[in-house]
């Protein structure tokens, strides 16, 4: 059909004085002569917006395999503070595959048709999918049995955990400190043993953070290598999606499983096919000998104002171990390292901001339109009822978009700059190496004035959010405990992250899986003596 710009439908709600309206929220005046055209021409935009609001969604079937039992968690099914979102049961593929046997949780921003999803907040009511992510799918199709979605931080916007509506979730080996975020009840429930798998998604270390606060292995895959469609976006340049698991060889199996583009999603359009690759298997193949593999300590990632230096010595300790395995081990520099934060905090900011605001645009995949319409249009009480870190990117990002015109795109080319930065380094070296968190997990907080409720997040992300920004895949594993700056009683995991150049995701599998499988990180760190989470003791 055609459009016919004027022929305006009866009932028609556009009225004189909104052409002004609209362009007066930016500062701008239309020419009196042309007010009556464009007043005809917003009419018709109008029909041919609710033309198109009246059209069927397209959205994938999910209907293969069936939900059970879904319900919100009950009180006596919360375990590790409130680690769970909601409880059902998906069974896999009945004839099994390389995930059979594994029970999964699913990060509370990753769409599970059927499950309402509850985003950590009640700034707006829970939206409820009608079609799963292609992760979910895909673990299933692998023969998983998904088991609930777990907690998500306050709309996704904290490596705390006790920013989300329903309450904090504890640490599996200290309650009241942190599990990290903003996968935070899935990295909790893994860590202690609960569940095999967590589905996470990352943008600055969403996975990476609350894997090494809770002593799992969280795995940021390198862009684009699995897609991310059906999971709430932070920035399409930045949004990653992987597993946390315990093992290593889990990690990879998963990413068996769900890598490879699916159709929808522009960000894995150069993916392997789905079901093609064989990282797991070629971890069973390999040796323990790391035999002429080089790695980096970056230095610009150790001992910087806010870490802690038993981590850093933590890691630096484990890394050296990689001797014992035939590798070189020594410090390199990247001192473009350092721009990191900067450049991810603008990036986050202005296109955060365009998320939360609905106007956001320019990306193929499944979109999660029910979403969009729970959460819009704000209004000071949903303002109020979100953490002051998502108020924050609001605030950050309007200012942004308006003060500095240009600043995003630039950070999108000095993002390149950092890539090209490190991929000169990895024609040198295989993996490099640095401490995932500045420091073991913080006790919790609470929710006061905007700064202090910010402030145990400050910094947690400063070696990982920059892989964010380059796309370089990115591991963190356990490699010890180290005693709380709070508590000197209490001892709490230490992760080290492993790094590697675009598509090199089978390098930072091969490293974490040869110092996984010949050291024990429960009887690594301060005291040196085993350990294990609270569930488990």
């Amino acid at each position: 059909m055609s459009v016919h710009f004027t022929s305006i439908s009866p009932g028609n709600p556009i009225k004189d004085g909104d052409v002004q309206s609209l362009l007066a929220a930016i500062n701008v005046e239309p020419h009196p002569n042309d007010l009556d055209d464009f007043h005809t021409l917003l009419a018709a935009v109008h029909d041919c917006a609710e033309f198109v609001d009246k059209l069927p969604d397209y959205q994938p079937v999910s209907d293969r395999f069936p939900r059970h039992n879904v319900h919100r968690a009950l009180p006596e099914e919360q375990t590790l503070g409130h680690a769970w979102a909601h409880r059902f049961l998906i069974n896999g593929d009945a004839h099994g595959g390389t995930l059979a046997g594994k029970t999964v949780s699913v990060k509370d921003n990753i769409a599970v048709a059927g499950v309402p999803q509850l985003y950590g907040t009640d700034a707006f009511p829970p939206w409820t999918p009608t079609s799963d992510a292609t992760v979910v799918t895909r673990v299933l199709e692998s023969g998983a049995t998904i088991i609930g979605t777990s907690t998500c931080e306050n709309l996704c916007h904290s490596t705390s955990s006790y920013t989300n509506a329903q309450g904090p979730v504890d640490n599996p080996y200290a309650a009241g400190y942190s599990a990290g975020g903003s996968t935070s009840g899935g990295a909790a429930l893994v860590g202690a043993g609960l569940v095999d798998i967590t589905l996470g998604a990352d943008q600055g270390g969403s996975i990476r953070v609350p894997a090494s606060l809770c002593g799992c292995v969280g795995l940021k895959p390198t862009h684009g290598l699995v897609p991310y469609s059906g999971i709430s976006s932070g920035d399409a340049l930045n949004d990653h999606a992987g597993p946390i698991t315990r093992s290593v060889y889990d990690a990879a199996l998963v990413l068996d499983a769900i890598c490879g583009y699916d159709g929808m999603d522009d960000r894995s359009l150069g993916a392997p096919m789905p079901g093609s690759t064989t990282f797991a298997a070629n971890l069973n193949t390999s040796t323990s000998s790391l035999q002429g593999f080089k790695i980096g300590l970056l230095v610009e990632g150790f001992d910087r104002p806010g870490m802690q230096g038993s981590v850093c010595k933590s890691i630096r300790e484990a890394a050296e171990r990689y001797r014992m395995l035939g590798a070189v081990v020594e410090d390199v520099s990247v001192p473009d390292h350092l721009l990191g934060p900067y450049i991810w905090t603008i990036q986050q900011r202005v296109a955060g901001c365009m998320n939360l605001l609905g106007t956001a645009h320019g990306r193929q995949g499944l979109q999660p339109t029910g979403l969009e319409v729970a959460r819009l249009p704000w209004t000071s009480d949903s303002f109020q009822k979100c953490f002051p870190s998502t108020q924050n990117v609001i605030i950050n990002g309007l200012y942004l978009s308006t003060r500095f015109p240009g600043l995003y795109y630039k950070t999108v080319n000095i993002a390149r700059r950092l890539r090209d930065s490190f991929e000169a380094v990895f024609a040198r070296y295989d993996v490099l190496i640095t401490p995932t968190t500045p420091t073991v997990a913080p006790p919790h907080s609470e929710r006061s004035t905007p700064l202090e409720s910010l402030r145990p997040s400050m910094g947690m992300t400063i070696n990982t959010a920059i892989f964010n920004i380059t796309g370089q895949p990115a591991i963190s594993i356990p490699v010890g405990f180290e005693r709380s700056s709070a508590d000197e009683a209490v001892r709490l995991p230490v992760g080290m992250q492993i790094i590697s150049g675009l598509g090199k995701d089978e390098k930072v599998l091969r490293a974490a899986h040869a110092w996984e499988s010949n050291f024990d990180w429960r009887a690594e760190g301060s005291a040196g003596h085993e350990q294990g989470p609270l569930s488990l003791l």
